[in-house]
Formats: structure tokens, C-alpha cells, sequence
């Protein structure tokens, strides 16, 4: 296949840092967030809107294609144009894409080497969803979405059809007017992250400075050792959270496109977009009733949160998720659960931005 043209917008003063556009990484990773509305809050509002206007059919074509076959999908590397991708896409050998998404699975899987019986794998519906719950788990695999990717698999071309065929319609549809509209907004963004200096920074640092998510997991652990280049990714759509896209050394991260702190930058749009970031976790009683019982209380576990105020699990779990990447609240590990402190200066940070912002060219 061609080599992927890289669009790198700025360089960073180290050579193993940098942020680019990445406009096919950008586009697929927002058709991606459509795929979690309900399960995150504060995603971007083009996201929800379009996910949210979707009949049941369409979402569940847009799962088949995303989810279903999404280490197809994703780019997992540079192209100038999602439009290019698309077109790299179609002329890629549909049986070779068939042999690189099974293959991709045995790798990330339980099995030895990343060898597995094609053939038996393929044999039935059941072989192949047993297949990917060895690697997922069953909690993790949804059967009936897969059972239905499985036909797909079994007729290569089809498959490579269906994927383009998708992707072209939602790029003319929805995705190329909405990436006009973001691109210079993006452009602001890496370009006032160049002003900072990432020189003494190991690239712990550097992501927590750029993408202040929780680096908490394994998985971070395990990007970093194994991670000798990293670029930035600015995002109008992914809210408070990070995307993290690994391919052989290369590390991409995508973070919601703002100014960063003690960067002295007239971008109007990204002050406004950060501040509706912040604004929309506030902007629920239960996440306000969160912040003030830890403020009350100190330090609390998941559990103490969603006993003290009746919530749910999934509902306290969504909350916290959000607050945290807010940045509204700090997380850590404690006695194999999560446990979370306010961030007071988040909150001043928050109202001085909102001053800043109104007020700024008041009389």
C-alpha cells in the first residue's frame, strides 16, 4: 500500500512530540463517540445531535460498521484528507483486509503467538463469536451485532463495500460541512499548544499537560514503554475525555481542542468551546450534589458516592467519569476501588475563564 502522507500541522521542540489535524484519525474517532452517547455525558454537541437524530435502523448500521469492524475502520496512522483515506480504503485487497482484522484479533487475544485456525474460526457464527469473546471476554462482546459482522466477514468484498459505501455517505452528509466548520478552530488550538515548551518534559508529562485524563490504567502504563513518538490530536467533539490511538512506536492522543494554560492566545471560539466543556458538567443536580458532598465530606469511594445520594451504578459511574475529566474532581486508586477529592482550583480556574471570557472587553 502507499505510504500515509502525514499532515503534521506544528513540531514541537523536541522531534518525539508534535500535534497534527489527523483529519481521517479526527473524522473516525467522532463517528466512534456517536457509538457512547449513552453511555458518556458531555460529549461534543455535534456528536450527541447526530447520534441522538438517527433512527434505530441507522444506529444500528452505524454499530455494525464502527464497532463491528472497527480495527478496519480506524486509520491507525497519517492521511492528508479523510476523503484520501477512504479512497486508500477502496483499493485495499478486501481478502487482505479480512486476514489483517482476524489477524488483529488473535494478536490482542489469548492465543499463543497470535496464531489461530482461519478456518475453523470462520466455520460459524458461533466459532467467530467465540472467537472474539477468547479475546474480549463476554461481558465484551455484543453477539448479535457480531453474528451480524460474521456474514459480512465471510464475503470479503461485501464487507469492503459496506464499510466504504458507509463512510463516503457520512463523510457528504454529516461529517465534511462539520469538519469545515472546526478545522481553523483546530488549527488555533495546536497552534497555541507550540508555544510551550515540552523540552524537559518525559511524555507522562507532556500528555498530563495536554490531555489532563487520569493516566492511571495499565494501558497508559503500557503506551508509554512501549511509545517513542507522540502526537497531539485536537478534537472539537470528545468533551473532557482522550482518545489514544497506538500503531507500532507511534502514540497518537486526542484531547478536546482548547488554549492551554499560561498561553496568551485571541481565540475567542476555543475559550467559548472550553468553557461549554466545564459549564456542561455542571450543568446536572447530580453532578452538582456529587461535588458538594465530597466538598462536605472530604475524599469519598465510588461506593460512598452512590450510596450517600441513591444513585446507580452506571448513573454514578457516568457522573464521576465526566467530573473527572473535567478535571472538577481528582481520582485515585485506593483498596482496589476508586476513590475522589474536589479540585477547588479547577473550580476558581473555571469561574475566572468565565469572567475572563464575558468580561473581557467590557467598559
Amino acid at each position: 500500500m502507499p505510504a500515509p502522507v502525514q499532515e503534521v500541522l506544528t513540531e514541537s521542540k523536541s522531534d518525539l512530540l508534535g500535534f497534527s489535524l489527523e483529519p481521517a484519525m479526527n473524522a473516525v474517532h467522532s463517528l466512534f463517540l456517536m457509538t457512547m452517547v449513552e453511555k458518556r455525558s458531555g460529549l461534543g454537541e455535534w456528536v450527541v445531535n447526530t447520534a441522538q437524530a438517527m433512527s434505530k435502523e441507522e444506529r444500528d448500521l452505524h454499530r455494525l460498521v464502527i464497532v463491528g469492524f472497527y480495527f478496519l475502520v480506524n486509520p491507525n496512522g497519517s492521511w492528508p484528507s479523510f476523503p484520501a483515506y477512504l479512497d486508500h480504503l477502496a483499493e485495499r485487497d478486501p481478502y487482505e483486509m479480512q486476514d489483517t482484522l482476524l489477524q488483529t484479533y488473535a494478536e490482542m487475544g489469548k492465543w499463543d503467538e497470535g496464531e489461530y485456525d482461519k478456518e475453523e474460526v470462520l466455520a460459524s457464527a458461533d466459532n467467530y463469536v467465540a472467537f472474539l469473546m477468547g479475546r474480549f471476554g463476554e461481558d465484551k462482546v455484543e453477539v448479535e451485532l457480531e453474528r451480524k459482522a460474521y456474514d459480512y466477514v465471510l464475503q470479503p468484498e461485501t464487507m469492503q463495500d459496506l464499510i466504504v459505501g458507509y463512510l463516503r455517505k457520512m463523510w457528504d452528509e454529516k461529517l465534511k460541512d462539520e469538519w469545515d466548520r472546526v478545522r481553523p478552530m483546530l488549527e488555533d488550538s495546536a497552534a497555541a499548544f507550540q508555544q510551550v515548551d515540552f523540552s524537559e518534559m518525559s511524555n507522562e508529562e507532556a500528555i498530563k499537560f495536554v490531555a489532563a485524563d487520569g493516566m492511571d490504567d495499565k494501558h497508559w502504563t503500557w503506551l508509554m514503554e512501549n511509545t517513542e513518538r507522540i502526537s497531539f490530536v485536537p478534537s472539537a467533539h470528545v468533551g473532557p475525555y482522550v482518545g489514544r490511538y497506538h500503531n507500532d512506536d507511534q502514540l497518537w492522543v486526542i484531547f478536546g481542542a482548547r488554549i492551554p494554560d499560561g498561553v496568551d492566545v485571541d481565540a475567542p471560539d476555543l475559550s467559548r468551546a472550553d468553557i461549554v466543556v466545564r459549564l456542561n458538567a455542571l450543568a446536572d443536580d447530580d453532578r452538582l450534589r456529587i461535588l458538594k458532598l465530597i466538598s462536605q465530606k472530604g475524599e469519598l469511594r465510588s461506593a460512598d458516592v452512590m450510596e450517600e445520594l441513591g444513585l446507580s451504578q452506571s448513573a454514578s459511574s457516568r457522573h464521576l467519569k465526566q467530573l473527572s475529566a473535567s478535571g472538577f474532581l481528582t481520582e485515585r486508586r485506593c483498596n482496589g476501588s476508586k476513590c475522589y477529592q474536589l479540585n477547588p482550583a479547577r473550580i476558581e480556574h473555571t469561574l475566572d475563564a468565565i469572567a475572563n471570557f464575558l468580561l473581557a472587553d467590557a467598559s
